[in-house]
């Protein structure tokens, strides 16, 4: 079954054209990765399918789950599944990790109480082997890059969503934290649940292995295959497309 369809997508930022007529097709429980230059459209493909605003849509199809993503305000496309992982996370002061996630949790189950919501969010600190107290720290304040991608893997852990879209979770981690994030996106992984992760760095896809990777240049996603391309970039580059 197909959980996300992209077909034909074009859009625009401050009239500059940056996605060119991408094609995508990510059925259920598949995880695919898009690779590319800096640049070349991944984090604005990513912002657009999560209803980022100061991104002009000009043609396309995107479906998800077989319901118009287009037609649906930000927040209902998180309420339906949609999770995305920032690149660069914002800075909530004075609001813990336990406190968002409870509140962001209601929108599923509006009368889950404190006590048992805490179960839920120390269960998913100790799967992902994150600190025991991670929970109780403030929304990527005092944090280091690491610890705030950490921090978006626990909400993405306790959010539980259909479809995760992880823009660029490995940048700033050194090898150990790399590890941990991507043992941690592994875990999470199931049959009925996709993701789509947007990398440049071949690393993070040497643990958490993708089904399918794409190669996205100027806009356009050129290439598709397996991790023989992410072999391939690791060792030539992206001249092969440039060129063209």
């Amino acid at each position: 079954m197909v959980m996300l369809s992209i077909k034909d997508l074009f859009v625009n930022i401050d009239n500059k054209q940056v996605l060119k007529g991408i094609n995508l097709e990510i059925k259920k429980g598949q995880v695919h990765a898009i690779m590319g230059p800096n640049g070349s459209g991944k984090s604005t493909l990513a912002n657009f399918l999560a209803g980022k605003s100061g991104i002009e849509y000009l043609s396309g199809g995107v479906k998800l789950d077989d319901s118009n993503l287009l037609e649906q305000p930000i927040e209902t496309r998180a309420k339906n599944g949609l999770f995305l992982s920032f690149q660069q996370p914002a800075e909530i002061v004075g609001i813990s990790f336990a406190n968002m996630l409870h509140t962001a949790y209601k929108t599923k189950d509006k009368d889950i109480s404190s006590v048992d919501f805490l179960k839920i969010i120390k269960e998913k600190v100790k799967i992902l082997e994150l600190p025991t107290n991670f929970y109780t720290k403030n929304v990527n304040s005092d944090l280091s890059g690491g610890q705030q991608k950490m921090g978006e893997l626990l909400q993405m852990a306790v959010l539980d969503p259909t479809l995760a879209i992880i823009d660029e979770i490995d940048s700033g981690l050194d090898i150990d934290s790399l590890k941990l994030v991507a043992n941690g996106l592994q875990k999470m992984k199931s049959k009925n649940k996709s993701s789509l992760i947007i990398t440049h760095r071949q690393k993070i896809l040497e643990y958490y292995k993708p089904d399918i990777v794409h190669i996205l240049i100027e806009g356009r996603i050129v290439e598709s295959g397996g991790a023989e391309l992410v072999d391939f970039v690791e060792k030539n580059g992206y001249k092969k497309w440039l060129q063209k």
